[in-house]
């Protein structure tokens, strides 16, 4: 065998039409797909290692795998040859080599997501892929008092659904709601980063946020789901349709939660 060289992918997908990242038997999924082109591509078997699962019909921006395989001569060419066998639906956005001892999920420092929300009298054709919430206005100010309460090393078992994952604790260091108006909708953006997250719980503490503005609830009511460690007391799952993994960072999260939240960044986002 010759030596083997490591590198990584970062990578796009639209969640619509997989059974979530991870391969499974007899399932159409990202990993799946993405190791078929790499060994039609190589003409060896290649695994791929993600930085995380995600669940189906949930997005990516910006997700990081590696792979082991001979060296790549010529990686743009490579790269340019691997987007044209894949299917329209995942595209690879950066190949490159890395350490050996480099690992996508291991050596992940922070990941960023964000539930986008449809804010308006009534759904769009054009936003189909977020979540509609029929308008009453959602309470800016109410919203991010409730996500501050998450912020912090935690136990979130009140909003992780069941799974084989024995975590229940997490890191948040940013969760925050934003108003963003795109032409004529309003979109409500809720962004959270954390050190890793459990089975639906963005999807969960997104319901919550939902159940407290449509029931005018104390926003502390948050805090006290929280503490409780009780799933049974949380909101039900949401549509993960909203749900977008936006970034995987290895470097310094405090850095990047500047860069990504500035004010002006903020004031000018655009979907």
């Amino acid at each position: 065998m010759l030596f083997q060289t490591r590198y990584i992918i970062c990578f796009e997908f639209l969640g619509n039409n997989f059974f979530g990242s991870q391969k499974q038997p007899d399932k159409r999924t990202v990993q799946g797909e993405i190791e078929k082109a790499l060994c039609t591509l190589t003409k060896n078997k290649v695994n791929i290692f993600l930085s995380g699962r995600t669940d189906a019909k949930v997005s990516a921006k910006y997700q990081i795998a590696h792979f082991d395989t001979e060296r790549i001569e010529n990686p743009k060419k490579f790269l340019y040859s691997l987007n044209c066998i894949l299917p329209n639906d995942v595209k690879i956005l950066e190949l490159k080599e890395v350490n050996p001892t480099f690992h996508a999920q291991k050596s992940a420092q922070y990941k960023h997501y964000r539930y986008t929300i449809l804010n308006d009298h009534v759904a769009s054709v054009f936003y189909d892929n977020y979540l509609f919430y029929p308008y009453n206005e959602i309470n800016i100010e109410k919203t991010n008092t409730a996500l501050s309460y998450l912020i912090g090393h935690h136990d979130f078992s009140a909003f992780k659904s069941t799974s084989d994952n024995p975590y229940n604790d997490c890191k948040v260091y940013y969760a925050r709601a934003t108003k963003v108006k795109k032409e004529r909708h309003n979109f409500i953006f809720i962004d959270i980063v954390g050190n890793r997250f459990l089975y639906n719980m963005v999807r969960t503490i997104t319901g919550e946020i939902l159940y407290i503005d449509r029931n005018n609830l104390d926003p502390k009511v948050m805090y006290e789901i929280l503490i409780s460690k009780d799933r049974s007391k949380a909101a039900n799952v949401i549509d993960a349709k909203g749900l977008c993994l936006e970034y995987v960072g290895y470097d310094d999260v405090e850095s990047y939660i500047k860069n990504q939240f500035s004010k002006r960044k903020v004031n000018n986002e655009n979907i």
